[in-house]
């Protein structure tokens, strides 16, 4: 017998219809919060990670189109963007030349289906919240199904629990609310319990390429394809090397006690750590949590694991109503996708430049999208085009949440093709053809201020 609140939580998810599996997974973290478990990672216990790059490796042509042949897509789409105030999925955000997110995805992948003459199956992992406004802004692209594969799956969502006895959190003010997904770690438990795995399978897919649906860079690359098949790894991650913007992120390290290759996210640093984790010179390469997975090997190890990987536990304090403060401190238990490669044996991590890890987790991240530091080809590859990617601030007061953000570029991104950086506090209204050169910051005045048409800033 589990505690009270647990068995009140199990009984919650299975009224709502959620799995059994998806029941025993989140059993499974439970307990482990009611053993203390906070998912902290000390630095002792790991050391840090070399690894080969995308440039290095040899790939020929026929081997890289025949496993791009027998690849399949997943999107992870799961996120709203609450966080830039929107309230739909955030992959429906206007990026470039009128597109959203899925715009350009469902392009990138028709170009490339036409171009290497392969199926590449396109599925999305959506959230409870996110499904219908993504598959309806998806029917335009009738060409984009392939066979009878379905073209998303869902993802799990479990109870928020309260901090203080680990209780489902009642919330009659917005029921919805008393839910959050499990993390993108979910999408093990999501695959087999939708039977997508197996759909997959039968269509002859070997592997499927995961990526997250805000990241633009994110492409599956005939030649990644083609080293992860030559490789015979079950599982292996595109890492990239870590600067200044990502101090604050998760990286690789290998494990100690077993050699084995691990993620560590930001929230499972001990708090006296963290000043090791922005250590660039220590930890060195993050996850664009770009991952490719070997379809048969993904079943073994669930089917040996009775549906449970094990993956480590994130605990994520926040509050059930994130907009309000005020509302009740709860616990969301979660796990990331990424933890997975300590689970195989023989997994491997390969660096990538940056070109293939440009997400939009802020509006600083949007200015830079938005902006001329990118170009988007005739096949909707994004390509940058300036030899550095600007540092950019925004005041987040001022411009956080999309609604404000836009208000304030009402013409479009400034140029930042010859920006180093550029650092705005207090409220600037960017108008018509503006350029930032070098770095450039804004200070904050008394009242809100205009940046004049054509004003060139830094010289």
């Amino acid at each position: 017998m589990g505690s009270s609140a647990l068995n009140r939580a199990l009984e919650k998810m299975a009224d709502a219809g959620i799995d059994e599996t998806a029941r025993e997974v989140f059993a499974h973290y439970f307990r482990l919060l009611e053993a203390g478990e906070t998912g902290y990672i000390a630095e002792e216990t790991i050391e840090a990670l070399e690894m080969e790059s995308i440039n290095d490796i040899r790939v020929d042509d026929a081997t890289a189109t025949q496993a791009l042949a027998t690849t399949a897509v997943i999107k992870l789409n799961g996120g709203l963007g609450t966080s830039m105030g929107m309230d739909r999925a955030k992959s429906l955000l206007c990026v470039r030349r009128g597109l959203s997110f899925l715009d350009i995805i469902a392009r990138q992948v028709l170009a490339l289906r036409k171009q290497y003459d392969a199926p590449l199956p396109l599925v999305f992992m959506n959230s409870f919240r996110t499904s219908a406004d993504t598959m309806e802004a998806l029917e335009r692209y009738e060409d984009l199904p392939v066979g009878d594969l379905p073209m998303e799956f869902l993802q799990n969502k479990v109870p928020k629990l309260l901090v203080d006895d680990l209780s489902p959190v009642a919330w009659p003010e917005d029921p919805e609310l008393e839910w959050c997904p499990p993390g993108h770690g979910d999408i093990y438990t999501a695959l087999v319990d939708s039977g997508m795995l197996q759909r997959l399978l039968d269509a002859g897919m070997e592997r499927i390429f995961v990526s997250n649906s805000d990241n633009l860079g994110a492409i599956p690359d005939p030649k990644l394809a083609g080293w992860f098949a030559e490789s015979g790894a079950p599982f292996a991650i595109e890492a990239t090397r870590r600067t200044a913007s990502d101090r604050k992120g998760g990286h690789f390290a290998r494990r100690r006690s077993d050699g084995r290759i691990i993620l560590r996210e930001s929230a499972q640093v001990l708090p006296g750590e963290v000043g090791l984790l922005a250590d660039l010179n220590i930890h060195r390469f993050m996850s664009t949590n770009s991952l490719w997975i070997d379809l048969r090997a993904l079943r073994r190890a669930l089917a040996e694991r009775h549906g449970i990987l094990g993956l480590p536990l994130i605990r994520n304090v926040k509050h059930v109503d994130p907009a309000d403060p005020g509302s009740p401190e709860v616990i969301q238990a979660e796990t990331a996708m990424g933890a997975a490669i300590e689970v195989f044996e023989g997994a491997r991590t390969i660096e990538v430049g940056r070109d293939r890890f440009v997400p939009v987790k802020t509006t600083d991240d949007l200015l830079v999208l938005r902006s001329d530091v990118f170009d988007l080809g005739a096949d909707f590859l994004l390509e940058q085009v300036s030899d550095t990617l600007p540092y950019v601030a925004l005041d987040r007061d001022v411009y956080r949440l999309v609604r404000d953000f836009d208000q304030r570029f009402p013409e479009g991104a400034p140029s930042l093709r010859g920006a180093t950086s550029l650092t705005v506090d207090g409220d600037w209204t960017f108008e018509h053809g503006v350029r930032v050169i070098g770095q450039v910051a804004l200070e904050k005045q008394a009242t809100a201020q205009r940046v004049a048409s054509g004003s060139v800033l830094g010289e």
